[in-house]
């Protein structure tokens, strides 16, 4: 019942990458049509991803839409042992 739309990349000001070479302009137009409720962030879990995220959701918000984020933290069947720390201190942070 969703629709997706695909960044064409990352922010990384360092590289030149801003919000216009990844198309953020075209989401914004398509989620403040009025008829996106909700928008489910899926970017990678590291410093660019990060940054990237906190941008779009902040933007978005400030338009009064409902932004989250995919899941993220200990893999179902995974042994602890093998988890690093940063996976570990997320999942806590951000367990349900």
């Amino acid at each position: 019942k969703g629709l997706y739309f695909v960044l064409m990349g990352r922010l990384s000001p360092l590289d030149g990458i801003g919000p216009k070479e990844i198309g953020l302009h075209k989401l914004m137009e398509r989620a403040s049509n009025g008829v996106v409720q909700e928008v489910i962030l899926a970017t990678n879990f590291n410093a660019e991803g990060e940054a990237t995220a906190h941008v779009i959701s902040e933007t978005l918000k400030s338009r009064g839409l409902h932004v989250t984020r995919l899941a993220r933290g200990v893999p179902v069947g995974s042994e602890l042992e093998y988890v690093d720390l940063g996976t570990i201190a997320h999942a806590l942070v951000d367990r349900r």
